[in-house]
């Protein structure tokens, strides 16, 4: 009878406890100590033993995996790269296609560490082999795993009901929510050596509450997500799928009662393996995700080229660590960097490593590094990386075959839209634009030079002769400064037919650019008259129309060195093939959209400016285009 009432006493210690049965030969004799038998004892020199030398439970014994809380995992969304991404890939010869591909074979490039946070795998919600921590807080929910042995034998699993205790037969009720896992067989002990005597007992954990944590910020999967009340930092994340395209990897917070108790950077996991920062959370946490801080790029010849996170003060070297290094074939002096505040310039600066392996890195720079294979091929056989930008349908950087053509760069960007205006389109080589600053400056000394011997074989004859050529001297000394401060672009002249509709097979070399504009609707006239401006191109007119429009040049133009700036980058001046402004070879030419017309002033006349195309040279044959008219004016 005794037995049935204990086992109807155990069904009722929880809702959903399973209980073995004790096996008490005889109540009295328990009661007086005398000792029965567990189905497999354990030594008492093997247990440690707590304050009152009673043995506790190994604090550290895995809880069972079979009893694990079951979460419903959503599949990962499909990666999304955002536009920096984007933009190494395209960089590292991979655009959305896949019809371009890198020289190297890369078959990928990812923000660091998004292939690992992302991973299906990676949704479990706990390692199911993990070790139970001591300091494991025990709360409403938990199953516990109780053994008794020695006056009493018993295998005992008791839920911790929602007021935080469990019931155990002949004992009663134990208050157990709150208490430190470590503590536990300190609790039940006491409260059990007030019924038995000469016991043994060990407390594990089986099933595991859940817990309700809330996900900030800028998540994958933002919101309030259900996990096992074992679950870290880390977990959660890769529960709500971890940091979108503008979450942060490297700042994330774990927030309990309105104060910040933990800083995550998943950095310290990925590349050093230290967890040591990664908490157990609690029922209500938040764990905030940052928006993304500085990102740089690496490709190229290293162990893992990726888009890395900076922190303040990352250099060159903390981002190649952070890649794993150069890789075996690796040319350590090849080391390349793309600033983003050179980009629209196509400057890149070599860098000596490791001379400048601690120089600061900067948001939206571009690391490369070079094989020894590809630095042992001529430069007709390397693979070429070209810039293609405007009115074209998917803009960017592409890396082509060696023997690509202009016409195969407009192709791999998907072609003109319909606003493009090719004969506008404006190509250029850094190798020409070398040149172009050497013989420019070359030019303005040449210039420089003729100005002086004019202002010094000029003899003046009267005070207001003498003031005259001082202030002649001193406008073209201010006009020689302005022009020092105009760069060279580059800019190949392609020479195009108004109605080309396609560019030339023109070789490509690396690090060219192309850039179609969209068809402009007006011409400019600017100088030397009175209502200079832009106006509203006509078909039919021609470029006299335009300069009555702009009420034609003043009393101080010099109406023979007229020229004309066309979209394409040509030159065309009113003194070519020996004809002059009013012989009718530029008045009746016949305007094109985008045109630019520009009157000099008139200028004291030197060997250098005598030339008919005196500044039609310095346009055309440096490419200043339109930007050196103004300082012309």
């Amino acid at each position: 009878m005794r037995h049935i009432i204990w086992m109807l006493l155990l069904a009722a210690s929880a809702a959903q406890a399973q209980v073995d049965p004790l096996q008490v030969a005889n109540e009295p004799s328990a009661a007086a100590g005398s000792p029965i038998r567990l189905r497999q004892a354990v030594p008492a020199s093997t247990m440690p033993a707590n304050r009152d030398g009673a043995p506790v439970a190994d604090v550290q014994a895995p809880y069972s995996p079979q009893t694990q809380p079951r979460h419903s995992v959503e599949p990962p969304p499909p990666y999304q790269p955002d536009d920096f991404e984007r933009y190494v890939r395209r960089l590292a010869g991979l655009d959305e296609s896949r019809a371009v591909v890198a020289p190297g074979g890369q078959l990928d490039i990812r923000r660091f560490g998004a292939e690992v946070i992302a991973a299906p795998q990676a949704l479990a919600s706990v390692d199911h082999g993990a070790l139970v921590p001591a300091d494991y807080i025990v709360g409403s929910g938990d199953e516990l795993q109780i053994t008794l042995w020695g006056s009493v034998d018993a295998d005992v699993r008791a839920t911790v009901d929602r007021s935080g205790r469990i019931s155990l037969p002949r004992v009663g009720s134990i208050m157990v929510a709150g208490t430190r896992y470590a503590d536990l067989p300190d609790v039940i002990s006491r409260r059990v050596g007030q019924v038995f005597k000469n016991f043994q007992l060990s407390v594990g954990l089986g099933q595991l509450r859940s817990v309700r944590v809330y996900v900030t910020g800028f998540a994958k999967r933002p919101g309030a997500h259900q996990v096992s009340s074992l679950s870290t930092i880390v977990n959660v994340l890769m529960r709500s799928g971890g940091p979108s395209s503008a979450g942060s990897y490297r700042k994330i917070e774990l927030r309990r009662g309105g104060q910040t108790v933990a800083s995550f950077d998943l950095y310290d996991l990925l590349l050093k393996g230290d967890k040591s920062a990664d908490r157990i959370v609690q029922a209500e946490d938040v764990i905030h995700i940052g928006s993304v801080g500085p990102q740089v790029g690496l490709i190229g010849s290293v162990n893992k080229p990726a888009v890395f996170e900076l922190k303040p003060g990352d250099t060159v070297q903390d981002v190649l660590a952070m890649a794993g290094g150069f890789t075996a074939v690796a040319d350590r002096s090849r080391l390349t960097l793309e600033s983003l505040a050179d980009r629209d310039g196509q400057r890149i600066a070599q860098l000596r490593w490791p001379d400048e392996g601690k120089r600061a890195l900067e948001s939206g720079d571009v690391l490369r590094a070079f094989s020894q294979v590809d630095a042992r091929l001529s430069a007709q056989l390397q693979n070429k990386r070209v810039r293609v930008e405007g009115e074209v349908a998917q803009p960017g950087e592409y890396v082509l075959p060696p023997d690509s053509t202009l016409a195969d760069a407009l192709r791999a960007a998907g072609g003109l839209t319909p606003l493009a205006y090719l004969f506008g389109a404006e190509f250029s080589r850094e190798s020409v634009r070398n040149t172009q600053q050497e013989n420019y400056e070359r030019a303005l000394r040449d210039l420089e030079v003729e100005f002086a011997k004019a202002a010094y074989t000029r003899k003046a004859l009267t005070a207001d002769e003498a003031a005259a050529q001082a202030a002649a001297g001193s406008g073209s000394s201010v006009l020689i400064q302005r022009l020092r401060e105009v760069k060279p672009t580059g800019r190949v002249v392609l020479q195009l037919d108004p109605a080309a509709p396609q560019l030339p097979a023109m070789a490509l070399e690396d690090g060219d650019r192309l850039y179609v504009p969209a068809r402009p609707n007006t011409v400019g006239v600017f100088g030397s008259v009175f209502n200079g401006g832009s106006y509203l191109f006509t078909q039919g007119k021609n470029i006299d129309d335009f300069l009555k429009l702009a009420g034609g040049p003043t009393r101080g133009a010099d109406a023979e060195s007229v020229f004309v700036l066309r979209a394409n980058g040509s030159v065309i001046s009113a003194r070519q093939d020996g004809r002059w402004f009013g012989g009718g070879s530029l008045a009746s030419l016949g305007a094109q959209p985008g045109d630019t017309i520009f009157v000099p002033e008139e200028v004291g006349k030197t060997t250098f400016v005598q030339n008919a195309k005196e500044w039609t040279q310095i346009l055309a044959q440096f490419g200043l285009g339109a930007a050196a008219i103004k300082t012309l004016k």
